[in-house]
């Protein structure tokens, strides 16, 4: 990463800064969306922007979101990156305010843009799928009716910390097959709620499942996209409250991110290193026809 996008200027990224008077940094106010490209367009852009939007009043941060500007920017960054396709995130800070709590909304948020090389996945991830490990970690509730993709990142982090020690400790008798991994969080009543950096999905019954957002999940942009697609192809698909023996029932598991898209879960591991496998252990039927059907809408992507 060679420049980052600092308030609409390209700034090579060593000099890269916000101020040390921002929220954003203080306290942790701000939002930002994470979303790639195909064939060097942004996928979703609008619903990402919406999204982002819908966040800025909740939170009182005025913003000014000029969809064609900052394409404009993220083209321009692509190109001094030297990236035909690109992982973005789109960051807004609060902005510099007085130190303490604020006394009116943020007039003056800072836009913070990154463009990186996409992460290229295993050959055979969506096939094989991931390893889906439950964490003992709890969903925190948001601060929000509705979950935003903020800066308060904590319950993340130590989630992903959980993660990598139950890795360390039981991923050789647990996982010997070597699979990308994932994290499971449960809500404080041992109900499903989402993966670290994705949604979640169950298929059972010939029937979706996804823990509905009043459960304190991020309203994923894929995850919404899946739901239309599910429906459009005659899957009734449920949203609401479920305990953790869904996960035994299921036929297929998959999880939603705007990076990989929709990538099979073919294991699960508990907390205490047992597991079972899901289906045949390899990509169900539904969920290979919903990535198809997903990526017909990126412009003709494949794998």
């Amino acid at each position: 990463m060679n420049y980052i996008g600092i308030n609409g200027t390209l700034v090579p990224a060593a000099q890269a800064m916000v101020s040390v008077m921002d929220h954003g940094f203080l306290y942790g106010m701000g939002l930002f969306e994470t979303f790639r490209t195909y064939s060097g367009v942004p996928f979703l852009f609008k619903e990402h922007l919406d999204r982002l939007r819908d966040g800025c009043r909740t939170v009182g941060i005025r913003a000014e979101l000029d969809e064609a500007g900052i394409m404009a920017l993220i083209r321009e960054l692509m190109a001094a990156n030297g990236l035909q396709d690109a992982y973005i995130r789109y960051t807004l800070t609060a902005g510099e305010a007085p130190f303490g709590l604020p006394s009116e909304p943020y007039g003056h948020p800072a836009e913070v843009v990154y463009v990186r090389p996409l992460p290229q996945p295993a050959a055979d991830l969506y096939t094989r799928g991931k390893a889906l490990y439950v964490l003992s970690t709890p969903r925190n509730t948001p601060e929000t009716p509705v979950r935003l993709k903020s800066l308060h990142y904590m319950n993340n982090i130590m989630a992903k910390q959980e993660l990598m020690e139950l890795e360390r400790r039981f991923g050789s008798q647990a996982n010997p097959e070597g699979l990308a991994s994932e994290g499971l969080l449960l809500t404080r009543d041992g109900e499903l709620a989402e993966g670290i950096v994705s949604n979640l999905f169950i298929v059972s019954e010939g029937q979706l499942h996804t823990p509905s957002i009043d459960r304190g999940i991020l309203p994923g942009i894929t995850r919404s996209k899946v739901i239309e697609l599910a429906k459009a192809a005659g899957v009734k698909v449920i949203q609401g409250r479920f305990g953790r023996e869904l996960l035994t029932s299921a036929d297929e598991i998959f999880l939603t991110s705007s990076i990989q898209e929709l990538t099979p879960v073919t294991k699960v591991i508990r907390p205490n290193g047992s597991f079972f496998v899901i289906g045949s252990g390899t990509a169900g039927p539904l969920t290979l026809k919903l990535l198809h059907s997903y990526r017909n809408l990126t412009g003709g992507y494949s794998k």
